[in-house]
C-alpha cells in the first residue's frame, strides 16, 4: 500500500489544496493566457450587452447568461488542456508518479484552478451586468448562475484533458481554439439560435456548449424550465471525455 494512502484526511485535504492553490499561482503567472481568459468575456458582454443592447436590459440579461456559458468555456480547455500537454511533453507527470502524493492530486488541482477562474469570471460578469447592463437579478437567479458557471467549467475541462493527453504542447492551442470558437458559435452563443439556419438550430443539441448555455440562460429566467436534459447530457459527456482521457493518459503519460 502507498504511504499517501494511510494519510489522516485532514492532512489529505491540505495537500490537495495545497496542489489547488500552486496550480491558481502558477497560471497568474501566465498573463498571456490570464488576461484574453478574464477579458474577452466581459468585453464581449459590453459590447453585445450593453454597446449595442438595442433591445434595453433584456437584452442585457440575455447576453449574461451567453456570455456566462462561453467565459467558462475557456479556463477547462486552455489553462488545463494546454497546461497538460505541456506538463506531458516536459516529462511532469512522469515526475508526479514517482512523488509521494495522492495520485489523483494533479488532475484534482487543476479542475479547481479552473473551477477558481470560473469564478472570478463569474465575479467580473456579474458586476458589469449589475452596474452597466442594468441587470437586475433576485439573489437565487445570481447564486443559481454562479453555480452553472462554477459546475459547467468540469465538462471543458474533461475535454481539455482529452486534448492535453493527445496533442503536443505546440498543437495543443490550435486544436483548443479549433474546438472553443466554433462550439460557440454554433452552440448559440454569440448569435441566438432563432437567428440561425435550421440546420444549425438541429445540430445545436450536438455541443456541449449548447447545453451549458441552456442552464445558463435558465439561471437568469432566459430559457424554458426544463433542466434535466442539459444536466443529464453534460454529466454523460464529462464521464465519457474523462475515461478516455485518464486512459489515454495511463498509457502515455
Amino acid at each position: 500500500m502507498n504511504a499517501v494512502d494511510t494519510l489522516p484526511l485532514p492532512r489529505l485535504a491540505r495537500i490537495y489544496a495545497a496542489d489547488a492553490g500552486y496550480e491558481f499561482l502558477r497560471l497568474l503567472r501566465a498573463p498571456g493566457a490570464v488576461v484574453p481568459m478574464l477579458a474577452f468575456p466581459a468585453m464581449f458582454y459590453l459590447l453585445f450587452g450593453v454597446v449595442f443592447g438595442g433591445h434595453g436590459p433584456q437584452q442585457a440579461v440575455y447576453v449574461l447568461g451567453s456570455m456566462g456559458a462561453f467565459g467558462v468555456m475557456a479556463p477547462g480547455l486552455f489553462a488545463l488542456g494546454i497546461g497538460v500537454a505541456i506538463d506531458r511533453e516536459r516529462g511532469l507527470l512522469a515526475l508526479k508518479r514517482a512523488l509521494p502524493v495522492p495520485p489523483g492530486a494533479y488532475l484534482a488541482a487543476k479542475m479547481a484552478m479552473a473551477m477558481l477562474f470560473a469564478a472570478l469570471i463569474f465575479v467580473i460578469l456579474a458586476v458589469l451586468a449589475a452596474s452597466i447592463g442594468g441587470v437586475r437579478l433576485a439573489p437565487a437567479q445570481w447564486l443559481t448562475l454562479a453555480l452553472v458557471m462554477v459546475l459547467g467549467v468540469l465538462p471543458f475541462c474533461a475535454i481539455g484533458l482529452l486534448i492535453g493527453t493527445w496533442a503536443s504542447a505546440q498543437a495543443a492551442p490550435a486544436l483548443a481554439n479549433l474546438i472553443y470558437l466554433p462550439m460557440s458559435f454554433l452552440s448559440g452563443l454569440w448569435v441566438p439560435l432563432q437567428a440561425m439556419p435550421h440546420v444549425l438550430q438541429g445540430l445545436a443539441p450536438l455541443w456541449p456548449a449548447y447545453h451549458l448555455g441552456r442552464l445558463s440562460l435558465h439561471a437568469v429566467g432566459m430559457a424554458p424550465a426544463s433542466v434535466l436534459p442539459h444536466v443529464e447530457t453534460l454529466l454523460l459527456f464529462t464521464a465519457l471525455c474523462f475515461v478516455f482521457a485518464v486512459r489515454r493518459l495511463r498509457s502515455a503519460g
